[in-house]
């Protein structure tokens, strides 16, 4: 522990903890600044939640206590502070994977498999191995990874040869934020250098009108989120009909995000001959009810990795009363905090608290849903070049966001749910990097 001792004892993450499920305003979502005020559940065009609760289940301790309240009424999430606490995590062991085919041998494009030679690129990954040749038979898919596995490419690739082998074809993309369909474009773009094929990204937060120009020209790759893509359904400057292939990706962020709605309109819109691929890295009730309804007679392939929690150091922090911001800039200036995410609960709290590090000599950046897509993607671009050390966010506005090396998480502000814990910390330790997750506790 960074501080005093916990007297809990430390334990990993064996099991879960225990979940109740809740009614009332419990839960606090991202909000767009382009959302409008109002009670119920309504999609957000910049693809995120609009309401003000979300129908998760709470963050509930094993201890079972009652909750907390902070003005205003808001309950707060309980817990024991030993739940944060994984100081000795499982070493990852790194299975050896034997892929059975090289890119050459899976009768993509031979332009294809140059610019994949170009990069670098020899040996697909598990996910690409199995996966891709699925696709090229034009059946529908499930694939099950976590972010990091090279999921995007083992979609991309084949839908790029089949792209390559009829320009006629259209491919529309579904992501949960706006972040990750840009990431999925600039992975597009390395990929297809040269080809000759277009790509309009549909995300709120952005202007709507230079989206609808791009969407006037015949566009191969369509990549957005739900709640823009729907809006420019219903305002008639997008026609499904020529689309061939349809990719959710991230498919249990959406519907965790409340997208279910707008993604079930979207997909009854599109022709019934179609080829449908399904990415997640879960599979729980809900998401096993969306690919029962939309997809035919899918092949399933799951590359899950272990559980995240396991093979990251986690730790908790103690703070006194009056000493939170204190302790945190202490931190921040030790030795071995290279990159690092702070999560934090609210929108105006994560910028004043990237202000605040700036000025204490501690360069941030911010991400939360009250600013504009250009903004978001500066405080990305600046902390993926290292200008910016330290990255403040809120959980829905992070979502989405994957960057190497990232040395440590730091739970300024509780989750509300375990999912956002593990969600959370999942930024660090990827691939075969070691990372370490420490969450702020009051208390000495």
């Amino acid at each position: 522990m960074h501080t005093t001792q916990s007297r809990q004892g430390r334990q990993g993450y064996g099991a879960s903890p225990r979940r109740t499920s809740t009614r009332g305003n419990y839960r606090r979502t991202e909000q767009s600044s382009n959302s409008r005020g109002g009670g119920g559940r309504r999609t957000d065009r910049s693809g995120g939640s609009r309401s003000g609760v979300d129908g998760r289940r709470p963050f509930h301790a094993r201890s079972r206590a009652p909750q907390g309240r902070r003005g205003g009424g808001r309950r707060l999430p309980t817990f024991n502070p030993s739940q944060f606490i994984n100081t000795n995590p499982v070493d990852t062991v790194v299975e050896t994977y034997t892929p059975k085919h090289k890119f050459g041998d899976f009768g993509l494009d031979k332009r294809l498999v140059h610019t994949l030679s170009k990069l670098g690129l020899a040996t697909p990954s598990p996910i690409q191995d199995q996966i891709i040749p699925e696709i090229l038979d034009g059946k529908d898919v499930i694939g099950l990874a976590e972010t990091g596995t090279g999921k995007t490419a083992a979609f991309l690739l084949p839908l790029i040869h089949n792209t390559l082998k009829d320009y006629k074809r259209q491919t529309l993309i579904l992501a949960p934020t706006r972040e990750l369909a840009i990431q999925i474009e600039q992975e597009l773009k390395r990929l297809s250098e040269g080809f000759k094929l277009y790509a309009t990204v549909c995300v709120g937060g952005a202007n709507i009108r230079p989206q609808i120009q791009r969407l006037r020209r015949q566009n191969h790759f369509i990549i957005g989120t739900p709640g823009r893509i729907l809006d420019l359904l219903e305002r008639k400057h997008l026609k499904l009909e020529q689309i061939s292939t349809v990719v959710l990706d991230e498919a249990d962020r959406m519907l965790d995000m409340g997208f279910i709605v707008p993604i079930k309109e979207i997909l009854s819109k599109l022709p019934k001959e179609r080829e449908t691929l399904f990415f997640s890295a879960t599979m729980d009730d809900k998401t096993k009810a969306l690919v029962g309804d939309f997809l035919k007679n899918p092949v399933m392939i799951s590359v899950k990795k272990k559980d995240v929690t396991n093979s990251i150091k986690q730790d908790v922090v103690r703070y006194g009363t009056n000493d939170k911001y204190e302790t945190l800039v202490k931190l921040l200036k030790s030795d071995g905090f290279s990159r690092v995410i702070i999560f934090g609960s609210m929108k105006h709290s994560v910028e004043k608290l990237a202000r605040q590090l700036s000025q204490s000599g501690v360069v941030a950046e911010s991400i939360h849903g009250n600013k504009n897509h250009s903004q978001r993607q500066r405080s990305l671009a600046r902390f993926k070049s290292g200008n910016a050390r330290v990255l403040v966010a809120t959980d829905v506005a992070a979502r989405g966001i994957h960057v190497d090396s990232v040395s440590h998480v730091i739970n300024y502000d509780l989750p509300n749910t375990f999912e956002d814990y593990v969600h959370r910390i999942g930024r660090t330790g990827r691939g075969d990097k070691r990372g370490e997750a420490l969450t702020f506790v009051a208390g000495s």
